[in-house]
């Protein structure tokens, strides 16, 4: 039996390539699975999706396979920023798609809503006058009336949702902020959107794997300090790879922080999330138990 599952179909080819040269040092090693998480720090199942091609591994991993192995880390994370690249150009395609989806299902929904006001209307029978036919009549007014009521329900709404209210009815009708964002029409598996990410971990809500790209690094002594950015939740933390026992590191966006801190017999670690527009308004910051401190550019 082959010890690797066949790559996904779909995979970019630079990733593909990646991903097979990360497989070929695994088995010049002659390291399990099981072996090289504990070598390298990084959990036995984030090795087992970098290695099937269902998540890019960090850099910071990469470095520490080229360490594992006895391999120059130069020509491989040369083929790591490569792939990184066509990883990005990947999950921007499938934002792209899910933001059209969304958008269908928006305008189904309301061109549901507008079909039963357009019959509403169309069925409202008209006023007879009440002296001619007493019960007919009074029955007609009636559903004339509640046709009425149905319309100007609708109508006000509608000036709701697009936000054509003016006075002081105009700030109720702007575009939802990230606060009030729900989680619905999201992919499966993710738990929230914008500032109900806050606080939260990105992997516990489904911000992580296919969903993630690497916006900013920088290296602060031998650790790689990265800011990892959802764009499908609105997003991003802070992450520190080959980082020591004690080594802090923290991520901030438009005031607010969240910190992380590494664990002892750990060698990596990252923080809660924060809340971003776009990728470029978060900042990771670490403090190392040297003293060093670096952040993100």
């Amino acid at each position: 039996m082959a010890r690797w599952k066949a790559l996904p179909e779909e995979l970019d080819p630079q990733i593909g390539e990646f991903t097979r040269q990360l497989r070929r040092l695994v088995d010049q090693g002659g390291l399990s699975v099981a072996a090289l998480a504990d070598r390298t720090g990084y959990s036995r199942t984030s090795w087992e999706r970098y290695l099937n091609g269902r998540l890019l591994a960090p850099k910071g991993a990469v470095v520490a396979l080229a360490e594992v192995t006895g391999t120059s880390p130069v020509h491989l994370t040369t083929m790591w920023e490569l792939a990184e690249r066509a990883w990005s150009r990947a999950e921007l395609r499938h934002d792209r798609t899910m933001e059209q989806i969304r958008i269908t299902h928006a305008r189904a929904e309301l061109g549901d809503f507008g079909g039963g006001t357009s019959t509403t209307t169309v069925d409202a029978p008209p006023v007879t006058p009440p002296s001619a036919e007493p019960p007919a009549g009074r029955r007609r007014v009636l559903l004339f009336l509640a046709g009425a009521v149905a319309v100007l329900v609708v109508l006000g709404t509608v000036f709701l949702l697009t936000g054509r209210g003016d006075g002081e009815g105009a700030p109720e009708a702007k575009s939802p902020s990230p606060s009030v964002t729900s989680a619905a029409g999201l992919p499966p598996g993710v738990k929230c959107v914008g500032v109900g990410c806050t606080g939260k971990d990105a992997e516990a809500m489904g911000c992580s794997g296919d969903l993630v790209t690497t916006a900013r690094t920088a290296t602060v002594g031998a650790a790689t300090l990265e800011v990892r950015y959802s764009r499908t939740c609105g997003a991003a933390w802070g992450r520190i790879t080959g980082a020591a026992p004690g080594d802090r590191v923290r991520v901030t966006a438009d005031g607010e922080s969240e910190r992380g801190e590494a664990v002892a017999g750990e060698t990596y670690t990252y923080t809660p999330m924060v809340a971003v527009g776009r990728a470029g308004e978060a900042e990771a910051c670490v403090t190392l138990v040297s003293g060093r401190t670096g952040c993100t550019k």
